[in-house]
């Protein structure tokens, strides 16, 4: 009797592993597939839009020094900003607390490479990829955007994009070395399992609010 429960036990935990282990693999097919051809490299072979939406990050890491992900960030947005490809920029971003705040720490950095401030608005309440793309539209009235972020990143991002009716594309960010972010890589293979179910059960974001008007 022990034996068989135990055989069961072990076939339901193989079982489990494995739909996890495929459900994450077309996962991740199908957040490539959704964009593809909608993510650039180049700043001459990107499309122009109105509106790039930075998506946040912290400015600093937890071991110490300027994390590569924001400065990388930073660069792209200034690229497409003084190359003609975009007119304003919204920061997209967390700031759970008083002493926490990405849109601020990007907005800083922007003006420090010579964006206008008034050329940049901030979405505080960009706490998930999906808050940030969904608020985009909701708050701010942006139904074509050009997202800034790492290509991974951007590839989920288009996947939320285009199943909550945005016209997004992506611009590349540099990316950073395996090692250093390889963390931020396995998360991300289970953000994108994430970012399926929330387009199943029609995930909302956290707050949404009065519309704001970039201008």
């Amino acid at each position: 009797m022990f034996k068989r429960k135990g055989r069961l036990i072990l076939i339901v935990i193989f079982a489990s592993l494995l739909f996890a282990g495929l459900f994450g693999y077309f996962s991740n097919v199908i957040v490539e597939n959704s964009a593809e051809n909608k993510t650039f490299d180049d700043v001459n072979k990107i499309s122009q839009n109105r509106v790039g939406v930075v998506l946040g990050t912290a400015k600093y890491r937890a071991a110490g020094g300027i994390n590569l992900y924001f400065k990388f960030r930073i660069d792209a947005a200034v690229q497409l900003y003084k190359n003609g490809k975009i007119d304003f920029i919204l920061v997209s971003g967390d700031n759970s607390t008083k002493y926490y705040n990405e849109p601020a720490s990007f907005k800083e950095e922007l003006i420090k490479n010579g964006v206008p401030a008034a050329k940049i608005f901030l979405d505080y309440a960009g706490f998930r990829t999906l808050d940030s793309v969904v608020r985009a539209l909701k708050v701010f009235g942006q139904n074509k955007i050009t997202i800034i972020s790492q290509k991974f990143h951007n590839e989920r991002a288009i996947y939320l994009a285009s199943k909550n009716g945005i016209n997004a594309i992506g611009f590349n960010a540099k990316d950073v070395g395996h090692n250093y972010g390889l963390k931020t890589k396995i998360r991300e293979y289970f953000a994108r399992s994430k970012a399926i179910l929330d387009v199943v059960f029609g995930v909302e974001p956290k707050f949404l609010g009065e519309p704001i008007r970039i201008h």
